[in-house]
């Protein structure tokens, strides 16, 4: 989940940005129409994923009689995409941005359409988790291609709010996802993965073209991915992440802890969600990229939220903690995304957009790992103690006058 002065919105003067065939961007007006389909197509891109923990668990439940295969596909699913996030993107850059997403898309869409016939078909199990790593193995790489097309198609001043009106579609996709595949998996477990499919093929028809820009078509040395400043705010990204995970994977937990039953671990997960979308509004209203002192902030709140909830103190608590967490979800993604457009080398703008998927997914592998080895209560210790890490971390760098930004990026491509 998610996410200066001199930056877009701020009262900066950058330059302006040139597209893949060297026109430029910055100025120009948004192109409403293929923005709008840009905004459908990222919010259902994340379909499957956010759709998967509980329809996989149907299927799984449906042909081993135990939900713990669900979570094996899932896993399978989010450890291919951090596999294959970088070298997939870079096989693209001699691609059109739009027709090699288009490619990625059909790939996952015929591996999930894969599972589903197997599925009604009752197959080895062991044939849907690696049919659903397939899937995954795009995701990353896809998610990259879709955020590089949106420079084509939202100038510089307007990209903030394009960015916070996704992140907002985002969140509700992640909300109204698992409910429509609990529905339709009470029907069919194998018809809820073949809407699954559907809909996150839907990208791949509507997503806009951005006529023949490619990687390739962008003039300058490649650049390096392996420097301090990117680094550092993949770092952040999986640090939130894993903030987040840790609520959500360990919301059951917290319910039994407090006394309830296990169905009203929505208590702590639909105020984070809520506090989400309303951090993407605020986003797309403001339309304005975050000061660094901001940024700092915000970092600070989620390590907060984080403490709160770690200290399991009561059920008010731990709810103002996760309702913390969330609400600055969007504007740090944000934040990331518009930071990382300006650090990446122009040719690695989809490898880096992918880089950032995949630190956020990083983060959900490592928060899941940690609850799997300890308790709850230790897991959410530890990941506190990560978000307060990279927060001193991001401010020891500010006051040492390095900060991991540019003082005055060059935004010519």
């Amino acid at each position: 989940m998610v996410r200066p002065p001199d930056s877009p919105g701020c009262g900066g003067a950058p330059g302006p940005r040139m597209t893949g065939n060297n026109t430029p961007s910055g100025d120009a007006p948004s192109r409403r129409g293929p923005l709008l389909r840009w905004y459908v197509s990222s919010a259902t891109l994340g379909f499957p994923q956010a759709a998967g923990p509980i329809a996989f668990s149907l299927v799984a439940l449906g042909l081993t009689g135990d939900t713990r295969g669900g979570a094996a596909m899932m896993l399978a699913m989010t450890l291919a995409q951090v596999v294959g996030a970088l070298p997939i993107a870079r096989l693209g850059a001699s691609f059109p941005l739009a027709r090699f997403l288009r490619l990625l898309v059909a790939v996952r869409t015929v591996a999930l359409v894969a599972v589903a016939l197997l599925a009604a078909g009752d197959a080895p199990f062991a044939w849907l988790v690696a049919l659903a790593a397939v899937a995954g193995l795009v995701n990353g790489a896809a998610s990259g291609y879709l955020r590089a097309i949106l420079n084509h198609l939202a100038s510089s001043s307007r990209m903030p709010r394009a960015l916070g009106i996704a992140a907002t579609l985002n969140e509700t996709t992640f909300v109204l996802a698992p409910v429509v595949a609990s529905g339709l998996g009470t029907l069919s477990p194998a018809f809820a993965l073949l809407v699954l499919a559907v809909v996150g093929a839907l990208p791949a028809v509507l997503v806009p073209g951005a006529g023949s820009s490619h990687l390739d078509a962008v003039r300058g040395p490649g650049g390096s991915l392996l420097n301090r400043s990117l680094l550092l705010w993949l770092l952040c990204a999986g640090a939130g992440g894993a903030s987040v995970a840790a609520i959500e994977i360990g919301a059951v937990a917290l319910a039994l802890n407090f006394g309830y039953e296990p169905a009203l671990a929505i208590l702590f997960t639909v105020p984070l969600c809520l506090a989400s979308v309303a951090g993407g509004i605020w986003v797309s209203v403001r339309n304005r990229m975050t000061s660094r002192p901001a940024v700092l902030a915000q970092l600070a709140v989620m390590s907060a939220g984080s403490a709160l909830v770690a200290l399991n103190l009561s059920v008010a608590t731990t709810v103002a903690g996760a309702v913390l967490v969330g609400s600055v979800l969007a504007p740090l993604a944000t934040y990331y995304s518009l930071i990382l457009d300006t650090l990446a080398p122009p040719q690695r703008r989809a490898e880096v957009f992918a880089l950032l998927r995949t630190a956020n997914a990083v983060g959900v592998i490592f928060a899941s790992a940690v609850l799997t080895a300890v308790s709850l209560s230790a897991t959410l210790i530890v990941i506190t103690g990560l978000m307060v890490a990279v927060t001193l971390i991001v401010g020891i760098a500010s006051r040492r006058g390095r900060p991991p930004v540019p003082s005055a990026p060059d935004r010519n491509e």
